[in-house]
């Protein structure tokens, strides 16, 4: 079992003051795979107070010195990226073959981008004569889930820093392992201390202390829209700038007369990737009734044909969900479906056959559903799949848009007609015939979804506060504080 007992803060691996072991099992084996220390309230004092001496200096270095520390951060990762992968298959469930790609593959996508939109972004812009100037907001505290570790993370810490903050991490207590070894890549790439820390915890510990902290200027979550709320509430007294990607319950549109076999197996992919476990998964499809019933034959052999199996092993198979909660909830809403009368095409309750142990889903299929089910409302986080026939496409956008969330939407078809679809959307990003992120795009969501965007140039402004500099100064002297 492997051990992350200290926090990273101040550029040192610390003691926790006050913190309480926390247990990592392996939902593949429902062994213990890792343990953590839980952070304090005293330990998120000790982090902010390291950033906030940090930020003095750090926040005055140079684009260049930044470019210079992203590009020695991306060269130690490279070097990490089989232990990432290993902590992350290990503590989540993620097939290994997945975690050495997709997974780690993410982290690297998004310090590339960061590089990207560093080198080209515009501190300073003319208002006429006079100009707006981009300065970074302070202390920034980051609180990532465990679905995608990497992708999360460094979404959020790379442009955070490469805007000139200081950051704390706190990461999800059930992929700890992922985020200690990104510590240790900072700390190799020389990141002045202070920079980055890392407190390791749980939500209504370090999470709620980070919220509420008068010292922290921002806070950037993504998870639940539940828990975005609490967190959201916890910063309310403190004003501070509050930026969030919750969850989603996206449409994946197939316009009538679109073939099958183009749209269908992508669609389907989306959702058993990483076990459905995607806040921008596509888990509500949406067919013309008259291709309802082949679409359903098409999924059941899609799903009922997918492997599910160990992720320490090589190969195309899902594993595992996360953990028992996680599992629980599935079930309960997998038995949800059947009891409102939704169509089970495949899958459905218990593990699949031959697997006693781990928390294991039967990839599974619902058709005939209405959109006024549990199941086509309720964010499910697992690898189930609600199919809701459609009669023309005014009634298709309705029902896209008949949902608490705005996260991602999706359409397969012919260009010119989902133009029309695109437009009226209500979701922060639309693929038309593609499935894939863009990290140059921007991320994030309409209506409970969250709010602010994450990615490229549009995640570095995330991490800046806009001056205004009005009035007649030289070109080379530094902006005076103007008087309120």
């Amino acid at each position: 079992m492997k051990s992350y007992l200290k926090h990273y803060i101040g550029g040192q691996w610390v003691e926790s003051q006050g913190g309480s072991r926390h247990i990592v099992v392996n939902p593949a084996t429902e062994e213990p795979t890792s343990e953590v220390v839980l952070g304090t309230a005293a330990d998120v004092d000790k982090a902010v107070k390291a950033a906030r001496t940090a930020f003095e200096t750090f926040s005055e270095t140079s684009r260049e010195e930044r470019l210079g520390l992203l590009g020695r951060i991306v060269a130690e990762y490279q070097k990490r990226i089989p232990d990432i992968a290993r902590a992350i298959s290990e503590e989540m469930g993620c097939p290994i073959s997945i975690a050495q790609t997709a997974q780690s593959g993410s982290g690297l996508g998004h310090l590339g981008s960061t590089i990207e939109a560093l080198r080209n972004f515009a501190f300073e812009e003319s208002t006429g004569k006079n100009k707006v100037v981009r300065e970074p907001i302070g202390v920034v505290a980051l609180i990532t889930p465990w679905n995608w570790p990497m992708n999360q993370i460094v979404a959020k810490v790379a442009p955070a820093i490469a805007a000139g903050n200081t950051v704390i991490l706190k990461p999800s207590e059930q992929t700890p392992g992922s985020a200690a070894i990104f510590a240790e890549v900072l700390d190799a790439a020389g990141v002045p201390a202070g920079v980055f820390n890392l407190v390791q915890g749980d939500g209504p510990g370090v999470g709620t202390a980070l919220a509420q902290h008068p010292d922290i200027d921002m806070i950037s979550f993504t998870g639940s829209t539940r828990a975005g709320i609490m967190v959201a509430k916890n910063a309310a007294d403190t004003v501070k700038r509050v930026h969030q990607e919750l969850g989603g319950k996206s449409p994946f549109v197939i316009l009538e007369g679109t073939p099958l076999e183009l749209a269908v197996p992508g669609g389907a992919g989306g959702i058993l990737l990483n076990s459905g476990q995607s806040c921008v998964a596509p888990t509500r499809m949406l067919v013309h009734i008259s291709q309802h019933d082949a679409a359903l034959e098409m999924l059941k052999g899609i799903f009922g044909g997918k492997k599910v199996g160990d992720p320490a092993a090589e190969g195309d198979h899902i594993g595992p969900v996360v953990n028992k909660a996680q599992y629980d909830k599935i079930q309960g809403l997998i038995a949800k479906g059947l009891e409102e009368g939704a169509t089970l095409v495949t899958g459905g309750l218990g593990r699949p056959a031959g697997l006693d142990t781990g928390y294991y889903v039967q990839p599974t299929v619902f058709g005939n559903v209405s959109n006024d089910m549990t199941i086509a409302r309720e964010e499910i986080f697992g690898p189930v799949l609600v199919v809701i026939p459609y009669q023309t496409d005014e009634e298709a956008i309705r029902i896209a848009n008949d949902t608490p969330y705005g996260l991602g939407a999706y359409i397969a078809g012919d260009p010119a007609r989902a133009k029309q679809f695109v437009r009226r959307i209500r979701a922060g990003s639309v693929f038309v015939n593609s499935g894939g992120l863009d990290f140059n795009s921007p991320f994030g969501g309409y209506k409970q979804s969250g709010n602010g965007r994450e990615f490229g140039k549009f995640g570095l402004e995330e991490f800046m506060e806009l001056k205004s500099v009005i009035g007649d100064l030289p070109a080379d002297a530094p902006p005076a504080e103007a008087a309120g």
